[in-house]
């Protein structure tokens, strides 16, 4: 077997990080009104031998708080002195919306619609522009971490492009229960990134503003996987579950306005005419009732017990094996992380390993 060869200094945002080191620098986007500037942590851990360089990368809506976490965990459990390539961890991307607990922008754009961007747009767009071509086109893989939008939460899942077939491959290796065959979509990171020849995995889990065990069990172990699965790491002799790839998607809205009460969690079974939630007046008059229009499985669903007829509430996956299959396997999944060596993450709620 040939001996893998040692890496060459790596330079990134002007900086020169030899081989087996790692280094906490940051990239200016923008600045405040106080002319103070606003910079993007970076940290980049350069291996002793040549391979792959890959972006993890979270917060680029500013209130998805759960990548964060992920980054932070996966960074201090890496050697670099074991690795193999370059890891370039961005845990904050959106860094006025994270200063500011919101998605967005000051200007209200969604810096995830912005890509490429440009030197002379509006702020949304320089950002953009900045990080695209000084940091994430430096990349060979990039894993794009985020929540669900606010008072929206989601199993954990990757999104991404599956007519590419290395992106298939790390997807698959991340091993989430559910991938889900996303198109690209105009202004983002994955579309752009690709257009690059740059596999990109779009990892969704949990909810904004919110610690969730799970979500971050699940984050820090699929990063290690994909790691893994591109000759970073050394490979583990375990089998990876398989994965079931989801054909559609679709999202079940309030027939009426009132007060929601949910019948159903994330990673349950579903059945068409299936009872998904109530929603009724204050007193309990005038209920209504919220049902499955087909057979899958809920991969995301409103948190916010308040709701407007015509409000997103659940978001069902469809799939082309049986759905008892797909269950089971979303149950053995969260099984596998209880068991999981992370670090333990106290959010006041229930436990990780009674909520089953």
């Amino acid at each position: 077997m040939a001996r893998s060869k040692k890496s060459k200094v790596f330079e990134l945002l002007g900086h020169q990080v030899q081989p087996g080191q790692r280094l906490e620098t940051e990239f200016e986007a923008a600045q405040l009104y106080t002319h103070s500037p606003l910079s993007i942590p970076v940290e980049i851990i350069h291996g002793k031998q040549e391979g792959p360089v890959l972006m993890v990368n979270a917060a680029i809506h500013g209130d998805e708080l759960n990548g964060v976490e992920i980054v932070r965990q996966m960074i201090n459990q890496l050697d670099p002195a074991k690795l193999k390539g370059t890891v370039i961890a961005v845990p904050i991307v959106n860094v006025f919306g994270f200063i500011h607990k919101s998605r967005y922008l000051p200007d209200r754009r969604d810096l995830n619609r912005c890509f490429p961007g440009s030197e002379k747009g509006a702020l949304a767009s320089r950002m953009a522009h900045g990080f695209f071509n000084n940091i994430a086109k430096r990349c060979d893989y990039i894993l794009d971490l985020h929540t669900g939008a606010i008072h929206r939460t989601n199993l954990p899942q990757i999104r991404a492009n599956l007519s590419n077939p290395e992106t298939l491959r790390i997807a698959k290796a991340f091993a989430t229960p559910v991938i889900v065959d996303s198109a690209l979509r105009d202004g983002s990171l994955r579309s752009e990134a690709e257009k690059c020849d740059i596999p990109v995995l779009t990892y969704e889990a949990g909810e904004a503003l919110r610690f969730d065990p799970l979500s971050i069990s699940a984050g820090v172990l699929g990063v290690q996987r994909v790691m893994q699965a591109i000759g970073m790491l050394r490979a583990s002799r375990k089998k990876l579950p398989e994965p079931i790839i989801a054909k559609s998607t679709s999202w079940v809205r309030a027939s009426g306005n009132g007060i929601l009460r949910t019948v159903v969690n994330l990673g349950d079974k579903v059945e068409e005419g299936e009872t998904l939630a109530y929603i009724s007046s204050p007193l309990g008059h005038d209920e209504l009732e919220l049902v499955a229009p087909k057979g899958g499985i809920v991969i995301g669903q409103q948190t916010l017990p308040l709701v407007n007829e015509g409000d997103a509430i659940f978001h069902i996956a469809y799939f082309k094996q049986d759905d008892d299959v797909v269950e089971q396997t979303v149950e053995n999944y969260i099984e596998e992380l209880t068991e999981f060596d992370v670090d333990q993450v106290t959010t006041g709620q229930i436990p990780l390993e009674t909520q089953q």
